[in-house]
């Protein structure tokens, strides 16, 4: 017989990609410095480096999928 609910589990590809802030808020990396470098002026690649806050309409997702870490 199934159970209903189960158990809360960390998705892991999620837990690796963000980060929760004290004020619980997820911090991601931005897109862009996987390849290609060569073109991409000093200045772009080293903002590329930064993270930023992710978007509070993503809030929610990402949150549900790391049960334990907010």
């Amino acid at each position: 017989m199934a159970r209903s609910g189960g158990k809360a589990k960390t998705r892991k590809s999620v837990a690796k990609r963000f980060k929760v802030t004290g004020t619980g808020r997820i911090l991601r990396r931005k897109q862009g410095k996987r390849h290609l470098m060569r073109r991409k002026n000093a200045k772009r690649r080293r903002h590329l480096s930064q993270s930023v806050l992710a978007a509070k309409c993503d809030e929610k997702n990402i949150k549900a999928e790391m049960p334990f870490d907010h």
